[in-house]
């Protein structure tokens, strides 16, 4: 019988303790293993600093993928809790073992889940693990407050413009010389926009060195921290630390960023919204549009811009903005090319699955590792194509986009990340399975020649093995 033994502290300090570590829960596992017989280690799975609230753990979901693969037979914690504090996370991760055969033991509560008694001390153990967690955190909020109403600063965050000393917030010169900044800018000018171009100007950065966006600034003026004020859960108390700005100033700047009315929804027909990230910065190229006038005939044109850009300024990244349309035409019309050429789809597929046996580059696998197949890959492309050809934009990106997982642009390449699931017949316990990676390179890396200096040459696609080849163009003239 093939051995799992499961492992977990909630704080990295419980690890480093000599009775609540995870080397000693695997001891007193391994004792009472050598006391059975027929019972061999497959592996020991240890979480060191994860929460019991949820299954969110690394080591519990490689053990999970073992035990669907038919690699464990019986799983031992030291305790239930040790695996989850939730009925409702046991119950599932109890199912998922019966449905492959596997059992669970604690040696501490001494049942295991194959007999009537042993479900019965099961549910009952878990119902009073559930009910000291929601004790716990009913002491913590309640600690919480009183620290509030005594002046005490919570959050783990400390504002910017402070600094923290023995559990108080002390003021940090240079930042609340911005601070200050902020605030008196913004009450001359009744804009964000101005604040973070005087900022910028004047060489004052955040903590990472980096100019303070204009989210920030929001979020700063919105603040009662720098007046010596705590809020919590709605309610503001007279805090203990010193404040940096009057009450009167930060009363003055309150009615000046008032949300403003919402304006009409602009309809936008990219079919990529969230998915395309700039590979230059990282960021995520939201959808945009802008306006043109000619002959008194407006004409809108959208397009997938930076979010760098638009949180800062127009030199922070080069990439800057995408036309949509041809963006989402190009992407489509190669995947088309793809599924039409077999002899690349075999090729690709043999060196997807042969990476996946060593640095696996090109795709992240989230569930059970299986080979990739060209008939499923071929089959998923010809969804995303068809669901392209449908006339309503929401079932059409809802398709999309449970088949893409992620689109990375620059200049010179594009990058489309396919999420690889297993066809209808196949029941998997993961979300999405895995993610194959396409990618659209330029053959030399340069900017090709244009046609007519507006748009590119797209025409010129070709395909070969691991990359699809596609010249640079995609990205318009930079908005004014």
């Amino acid at each position: 019988m093939k051995i799992a033994i499961y492992t977990r502290v909630s704080t990295d300090t419980q690890a480093d303790k000599e009775f609540n570590s995870c080397e000693a829960q695997e001891n007193k596992i391994r004792s009472f293993i050598a006391s059975q017989e027929n019972m061999e280690i497959h592996k020991v799975y240890s979480d060191q600093g994860y929460t019991g609230a949820n299954i969110n753990r690394p080591a519990l979901m490689e053990m999970l993928h073992a035990i669907q693969q038919g690699k464990i037979d019986l799983v031992i914690s030291y305790k239930i809790d040790r695996l989850t504090r939730s009925p409702k996370d046991f119950y599932q991760l109890i199912e998922v073992f019966e449905k492959h055969n596997a059992n669970f033991i604690s040696i501490t509560e001494r049942f295991d889940t194959s007999t009537p008694s042993g479900r019965l001390l099961r549910n009952i153990m878990l119902t009073f693990a559930q009910f000291e967690r929601e004790l716990i955190s009913e002491r913590t909020r309640d600690k919480m407050l009183e620290r509030a109403k005594k002046g005490l600063w919570n959050s783990g965050h400390t504002p910017f413009g402070y600094k923290r000393e023995n559990k108080k917030l002390i003021i940090e010169p240079s930042e609340a010389k911005i601070i200050r900044n902020i605030f008196d800018d913004y009450l001359s000018t009744a804009s964000t926009s101005e604040v973070y171009k005087n900022l910028k100007l004047k060489g004052l950065y955040n903590r990472q060195g980096l100019p303070i966006s204009q989210e920030e600034i929001r979020k700063i003026l919105k603040r009662i921290v720098y007046t010596g004020k705590i809020e919590y859960k709605g309610s503001v108390y007279q805090g203990i630390h010193e404040p940096i700005i009057s009450h009167e100033l930060f009363n003055a700047v309150q009615p000046l960023h008032k949300e403003r009315p919402k304006k009409s929804k602009v309809f936008n027909y990219s079919i990529f919204p969230g998915m395309v990230h700039c590979q230059e910065c990282g960021s995520i190229m939201s959808a945009s549009f802008s306006n043109k006038v000619k002959d008194n005939q407006r004409t809108r044109y959208f397009y997938y811009r930076c979010s760098s850009v638009t949180k800062r300024d127009l030199s922070f990244c080069s990439t800057r903005v995408v036309s949509a349309d041809r963006l989402d035409s190009h992407v489509i019309n190669e995947l088309a090319k793809i599924s039409a050429n077999k002899q690349y789809l075999e090729s690709l597929i043999f060196t997807l699955n042969y990476q996946q046996q060593g640095s696996q580059q090109g795709f992240e696998p989230q569930g059970v590792a299986s080979p990739y197949t060209p008939e499923r890959v071929k089959e998923i492309i010809q969804i995303i194509t068809n669901a392209y050809k449908l006339p309503g934009k929401n079932e059409k990106e809802l398709i999309i986009k449970r088949h893409i997982k992620q689109i990375n642009y620059s200049k010179d390449n594009v990058e489309v990340m396919i999420n690889y699931v297993g066809n209808s017949a196949e029941k998997l316990n993961t979300a999405d399975g895995s993610a194959a990676c396409l990618c659209r390179r330029s053959k030399t890396g340069r900017r090709p020649p244009l046609n007519n200096g507006k748009t590119a040459d797209l025409e010129k696609s070709t395909v070969r093995l691991e990359k699809l080849i596609a010249p640079r163009g995609f990205e318009p003239r930079p908005l004014a």
